[in-house]
């Protein structure tokens, strides 16, 4: 007799395993399956997904090192403290990476096991139905389920013509495992991702030169934060940010990457020692049997879904990367906990318009709902406050102080819109307009509001008194 279950989650990433341990929570009996070792020197299946094991953390581990070296070379004279002889230990650092995408791992098994979430090591794909209850494949054996939730994720996407051999020309896992400093090292795509990683290599000493193919930067955030970026990014870091390229051939030697390209200056070629190729990423429907069942795919391979992430299929739920919507952790989470409490009887909820946006560049980058170029195109009425970081004793006595806060309101209901970061701990500090504007709060409601001094949260209190032309400190 098969194994039979309430909910069987195939995908054991940030959507899949937080929907199978809320599932179980619930008093659900739970199964999960993953089928991707990652790095595992065993080369068995392991949790955590691409966000855990070759994304969110081991970049962010990166992405704090290469900050940390970056200051002892650079930023720690303006404190007095004088560094000689200091150099970087790459492989040193690619280890500690290792060892905190490790820990991690371990944490979801164990939260397995305290919740009771049955591990399936395995792919999974769909048989069909018996007797009003899902039969999904794992392995090599079938169990039964009343509900399925997809959480498969996504894998990077593929470029025509360019073969990533993870060793001269490398996707985002590779990037995260580069055991020297390139001299040269060129990215495509400007996106997170590859701003990310150019960030990294270019605190450790490479010269970095971006391709992108869009004619804007950063064309998702707000007008002003991308171009505050762009001035920081290229004039006072020295990344080379090259827009509106259309690639025509990229070419490996034995040592080295050649890179044609077109753009407004005619043709061009880039030699490098590297290649990131950051391009986006796609969805991971094609090993389901998707077909077999007849579960509703979108022209991009994304699983059709309801404002509650049900499918066309009774009882089957899709969450995370594989379904429309940004490719976010956090946004996949919370679709996750949704469906399993809606499966449960609950009601559930997620709020698209409060999905907080984050790029781990320094400065960091964050913004939740509405861009300013949004609302003029929606023709809705507006008022908007900002503050830079350069008003704030905290940020000056970091000595971090660029950037600043946008809040935008309703300039009849004064209820914030969007909010817009662009400085140090971006991606902490956007939590509080996340909270005002999931509760329908105004900018009054932040203002109104007393924040700690001095503290780096002060730049929105004061933003959200720019709204209505009141900051005291700017």
């Amino acid at each position: 007799m098969s194994k039979q279950f309430d909910v069987v989650v195939i995908g054991g990433g940030p959507a899949g395993y937080v929907a199978a341990i809320r599932a179980a929570q619930l008093g659900l009996s739970t199964a999960c399956c993953e089928s991707n070792p990652y790095a595992d020197p065993k080369g068995e299946p392991r949790l955590g997904g691409t966000c855990l094991n070759v994304g969110c953390i081991p970049s962010k581990a990166l992405l704090h090192s290469s900050e940390l070296y970056d200051q002892a070379t650079h930023s720690f004279v303006m404190h007095g403290i004088k560094a000689e002889g200091v150099s970087i230990d790459v492989p040193s650092m690619i280890k500690r990476k290792d060892n905190i995408v490790n820990q991690l791992v371990q944490g979801v098994k164990s939260l397995f096991k305290k919740y009771k979430v049955t591990f399936l090591p395995g792919h999974g794909s769909f048989v069909g139905q018996a007797d009003g209850l899902w039969q999904v494949k794992i392995a090599d054996e079938v169990v039964t389920t009343k509900h399925v939730i997809v959480a498969t994720g996504s894998h990077p996407r593929k470029l025509a013509g360019i073969e990533v051999d993870q060793k001269l020309v490398v996707d985002n896992v590779g990037a995260l495992d580069m055991t020297d400093v390139p001299k040269r090292l060129g990215v495509i795509g400007a996106g997170v991702i590859g701003l990310e990683m150019s960030s990294v290599w270019k605190r450790l000493g490479s010269d970095v030169t971006i391709l992108e193919a869009s004619p804007d930067f950063l064309a998702a955030a707000d007008a002003a934060v991308a171009k505050e970026a762009w001035k920081i990014f290229t004039s006072k870091q020295g990344l080379k940010i090259n827009l509106g390229i259309q690639l025509k051939d990229v070419s490996v030697k034995k040592k080295s990457v050649v890179v044609k390209y077109e753009n407004d200056e005619g043709e061009q070629t880039l030699e490098v020692d590297k290649l990131i190729v950051a391009v986006g990423r796609v969805p991971n429907t094609d090993g389901l049997n998707a077909s077999a069942v007849g579960l509703e795919l979108d022209d991009r391979g994304r699983i059709k879904v309801d404002e509650h992430c049900a499918t066309n299929l009774t009882n089957v739920w899709a969450v995370g990367d594989v379904v429309p919507g940004p490719m976010l952790a956090h946004k996949g989470m919370e679709e996750g906990v949704m469906v399993a409490e809606v499966i449960s009887g609950q009601s559930g909820h997620i709020n698209h318009n409060t999905i907080p946006w984050v790029v781990y560049t320094h400065p960091e980058i964050a913004w939740v709902g509405q861009t300013e170029q949004q609302l003029k195109a929606a023709n809705i009425p507006y008022k908007a406050g900002q503050i830079p970081f350069l008003a704030n004793g905290r940020a000056l006595s970091q000595g971090d102080s660029t950037g600043f806060v946008k809040i935008l309101a309703h300039a009849e209901t004064d209820q914030i819109l969007g909010a817009h970061i662009i400085g140090t701990n971006a991606s902490e500090l956007i939590g509080e307009a996340v909270v005002a504007m999931e509760f329908g709060g105004s900018a009054e409601d932040i203002a109104r509001t007393s924040h700690a001094h001095p503290t780096l949260s002060e730049v929105m209190h004061e933003a959200a008194l720019a709204v209505d032309k009141r900051s005291l400190h700017f």
